[in-house]
């Protein structure tokens, strides 16, 4: 019996690296906030677009892997995975991509809304039969991949009663389209050297580093903008909110305003990587709360 246990617990880690569960939990948290701002409460209605978005998270995210296993055992921070590893072998890592897939596509058929059913299956297409090849092939894949972070939320609104004819969930995707480029390309300052290994174009092959890493902010400033724009559209109509915003947006201009002239430097990429995320996290905690005390 202890033997069967740590069999489960050994596989069950497995399966969390394949689908990539921090990433895909955030997807989740995204579903939560567009629901929770559309209904403006938390009930029982949560439950099945949450849990059917991040299933299809998951399974996309270890097709993914199963895709791209060859590239991650060349690159130091993706060799450890399941499949490069041969802890799965790549049919077992695709098996659990497709009941992942398709038990999260599933859960969302219960919803009773074609339209949530149908971007659903639209992300799961567009990440692992757009982007994926795309991301091969020309360094600026991640500016349609970052639609990608922009449906779950339009997902949790629609399963919350929203509209899509409402513009407020229109600028709360831009929101995450934009957090989703300068999130990726400081990743490729970050592992630059593991990308070229793993033959992925990356812009910094026609461009300078420096001139990378500019861009990068002003995508980031970009972030802050849109956010700001928030309490134009209605979604956050408190002035103390707002204010936190406003000061968030600031702060998160002047963490990484060292990029302009530390580029030479990677723990600087990291330390923006860190704070582009908590500063997403912050203002979904702010308008969250917002909505619900």
């Amino acid at each position: 019996m202890e033997i069967l246990i740590k069999n489960i617990k050994y596989y069950l880690e497995l399966i969390l690296i394949l689908c990539k569960v921090r990433i895909t939990f955030f997807v989740a948290v995204t579903t939560a906030l567009g629901y929770i701002l559309a209904s403006g409460t938390i009930d029982i209605g949560l439950i099945l677009p949450v849990l059917g978005v991040f299933l299809l998270a998951c399974g996309s995210s270890a097709f993914n892997q199963f895709q791209e296993y060859v590239q991650d055992s060349m690159m130091k921070r993706t060799m450890f995975r399941p499949i490069p590893t041969s802890k799965l072998s790549p049919r077992q890592g695709f098996y659990i991509a497709l009941i992942m897939s398709i038990s999260g596509a599933s859960i969302l058929m219960f919803t009773a809304d074609i339209k949530i059913v149908l971007l659903g299956i639209f992300t799961l297409i567009w990440y692992n039969l757009i982007y994926t090849p795309m991301k091969k092939k020309s360094s600026l894949a991640v500016v349609p991949g970052a639609l990608i972070g922009a449906i779950p939320p339009v997902i949790g609104w629609l399963a919350g009663g929203g509209n899509l004819a409402n513009p407020q969930i229109w600028i709360l995707s831009l929101f995450f389209f934009i957090w989703q480029i300068p999130h990726f390309w400081l990743l490729l300052l970050i592992y630059e050297d593991d990308y070229r290994r793993a033959g992925f174009p990356a812009l910094t092959d026609i461009i300078s580093r420096e001139t990378m890493t500019r861009i990068t902010y002003v995508w980031i400033s970009a972030l802050a903008a849109s956010c700001m724009l928030i309490p134009l559209f209605g979604l956050s109509d408190n002035i103390i909110s707002g204010f936190i915003l406003f000061i968030a947006g600031c702060w998160l201009m002047w963490r990484t305003k060292n990029l302009l002239r530390l580029y030479s430097q990677k723990n600087i990429f990291r330390f923006a990587f860190m704070n582009i995320n908590l500063y997403v996290l912050a203002v979904a905690v702010v308008l969250i709360a917002e909505k619900l005390l």
